[in-house]
């Protein structure tokens, strides 16, 4: 498995979100983060690997497990953001000696009244992927998700960020979407998280997100709740500032 290490501290662990191998790295790299060991991993089949089939959420989590022990971190704060926040969930329900704390960045609409709204844009993308290849998938997605202001952003830091994802687009819709399909997370569940928890969410990214925080917050009424205006589901590329910030101010106060 590799990864990235940046700068000494507190360790951080920032799990990779789907597809955009290195997309919480402007999140990692702002100065608000400077003073922290920021670890940020390359999941299963990115960085060229390919996918490994069939992908799954837990086994995802259980490679945090051992990336973590292989670094000799008895606890470290946890990042999530889309699909990672569901890996960072899993995590922390089933490791929570591994889980100082548990940031989630809006989490997928699974675990709302959407969830089949969002499982059918999913099928439809990998529906796609299976009948005219990766590529023609990964042109429809970055048609409905992504804006220039955001490919500004990213590639201001990642520069290669359009070649890592066409890299890795069949590990996205391959590997991660069905991963991601056969997860399943309840309030139940959500009862063995006993750390700090920060939901993050962004004021323009609609209803789906809108519900997904009403969830979070009601799964963890102590919970941290962070709202950026302005930003839409793309804030940690486009705003990860007022992100960074919200971290930095939230493991200060779990720490005191």
């Amino acid at each position: 498995m590799s990864f990235l290490d940046l700068g000494t501290g507190d360790a951080v662990l920032f799990i990779q979100t789907g597809l955009g191998a290195d997309e919480l790295l402007p999140l990692a790299s702002e100065p608000a983060l400077a003073g922290r060991r920021r670890i940020l991993q390359h999941r299963r089949g990115y960085t060229g690997r390919g996918p490994e089939v069939p992908g799954s959420i837990a086994r995802d989590a259980a490679d945090c497990v051992a990336l973590l022990e292989s670094l000799h971190l008895p606890a470290v704060d946890v990042v999530g953001y889309s699909y990672s926040a569901a890996v960072a969930l899993e995590l922390a329900a089933h490791a929570p000696g591994l889980v100082r704390t548990l940031t989630l960045v809006e989490p997928p609409p699974l675990i709302t009244s959407h969830h089949d709204d969002f499982v059918a844009v999913c099928v439809d993308l990998m529906s796609l992927c299976a009948e005219h290849g990766p590529d023609a998938a990964l042109d429809a997605f970055w048609d409905r998700t992504t804006t220039p202001e955001w490919w500004s952003a990213l590639e201001h830091q990642v520069p290669d960020a359009r070649l890592q994802m066409r890299r890795d687009a069949a590990t996205f819709f391959d590997q991660d979407l069905p991963a991601l399909l056969g997860w399943d997370f309840t309030a139940e569940d959500a009862l063995r998280i006993g750390c700090p928890v920060l939901h993050v969410g962004a004021a323009e990214s609609g209803p789906w997100w809108a519900e997904v925080r009403t969830t979070v917050l009601s799964w963890f009424p102590a919970a941290t709740d962070v709202f950026v205006p302005g930003a839409d589901h793309g804030l940690v590329v486009t705003h990860p500032a007022q992100v960074a910030a919200a971290l930095a101010t939230f493991w200060g106060a779990a720490a005191s």
